[in-house]
């Protein structure tokens, strides 16, 4: 259907110039015009689909930005310049200006959304700081805890197709996706009680792209906003793609006691580990603490001593031993 409609503009326009031509004596050349114009509109049309309307009316701003500029300086120009050139001069300044202009104004225009231009319009200031929730963020819950302790505030943006990813899950027929979707709904409803933050739905949607996690991310570069998110890989190309990103996780993991090694510390072993005779325990804040020959006192609350942390991409581990055994080699290192 649209290679139909873009066929009827082509003839259009051709038959239009073929008319006209005829009637000064040159219908060829009226009908290679039309066809030249034809090909010219469809080939604006494509370049205006990929362009946002901010672009386009940034674009249309700088343009008339740079020829009225160029007509500001021709006053004092036109005294200078010889009579038989003028017109030429005139023409060329307005071209170039005019240019450089639409340029500029293309370039600025890809952060102009349609909320930001009736802020501009009643006078407003541009929002700053701006934060994008992401699904997995919301269905976690400790962003609400994070906003609610004053570490957070301001405007959240919460676009339409996260909010419908959301609902879907909420609808799921599993059970515990379902459960899921209606926790991280019950999460943006405190969020929206909270005084000091303001949750905005956006409409604004990137049709051509599929994958929700790509449309986060043009959509925070359009609007100049961070993601906020505990998705490592959606952290990854958001960075590489220059949008900035606040990860929960990390907020975690730098919020973590620092743990030295020598440090006396009591846990309740509940598992076997990895490794032979090797007792597995957390901490309150999740953190792994793997015990040394701890195999034998699971279901124990025991004191045991750090010998060793590791950071990973995935949280802390801490390395240990019993008490007894630490102060056994100690004792056995000093003779």
């Amino acid at each position: 259907m649209l290679a139909f409609f873009r066929s009827a503009i082509v003839i259009v326009f051709s038959a239009a110039g073929f008319f006209l031509g005829q009637n000064y004596g040159h219908p060829l050349a009226g009908l290679a015009a039309g066809i030249v114009l034809g090909l010219a509109t469809l080939l604006v049309e494509s370049l205006l689909k990929k362009l946002s309307l901010g672009t386009i009316i940034g674009g249309f701003i700088g343009l008339a930005a740079g020829i009225l500029f160029a007509d500001l300086l021709l006053v004092p120009l036109s005294k200078v310049i010889p009579g038989g050139t003028k017109s030429v001069f005139d023409s060329a300044l307005a071209g170039l200006l005019g240019w450089g202009g639409m340029v500029i104004g293309l370039k600025k225009g890809q952060n102009l959304t349609v909320p930001g231009l009736f802020r501009m319009f009643r006078g407003e200031a541009e929002e700053q700081n701006l934060k994008i929730l992401d699904t997995s963020v919301i269905i976690d819950g400790r962003i609400a805890d994070i906003c609610e302790s004053g570490f957070l505030e301001g405007s959240f943006i919460l676009p339409q197709f996260i909010l419908q990813e959301l609902q879907h899950i909420a609808d799921s027929p599993d059970a515990m996706k379902r459960g899921r979707g209606r926790r991280g709904l019950d999460i943006l409803h405190r969020m929206q009680k909270m005084t000091n933050l303001e949750i905005r739905i956006v409409e604004e949607d990137f049709p051509k792209i599929k994958e929700v996690d790509s449309k986060l991310v043009a959509l925070g570069k359009m609007l100049g906003a961070k993601v906020v998110t505990n998705d490592f890989n959606l952290n990854k190309v958001a960075e590489l793609q220059g949008v900035s990103v606040l990860n929960i996780n990390e907020l975690a993991n730098v919020l973590k006691p620092v743990v030295l090694p020598g440090e006396l510390m009591k846990v309740f072993i509940i598992k076997e580990g990895k490794e032979a005779n090797q007792g597995v325990a957390y901490l309150d804040d999740g953190t792994m603490v793997v015990v040394d020959n701890g195999r034998k006192l699971i279901g124990k609350h025991v004191d045991v001593t750090v010998t060793s942390v590791l950071q990973t991409t995935a949280g802390r581990m801490i390395f240990s031993k019993t008490r007894e055994e630490y102060e056994k080699e100690e004792l056995r290192a000093a003779k």
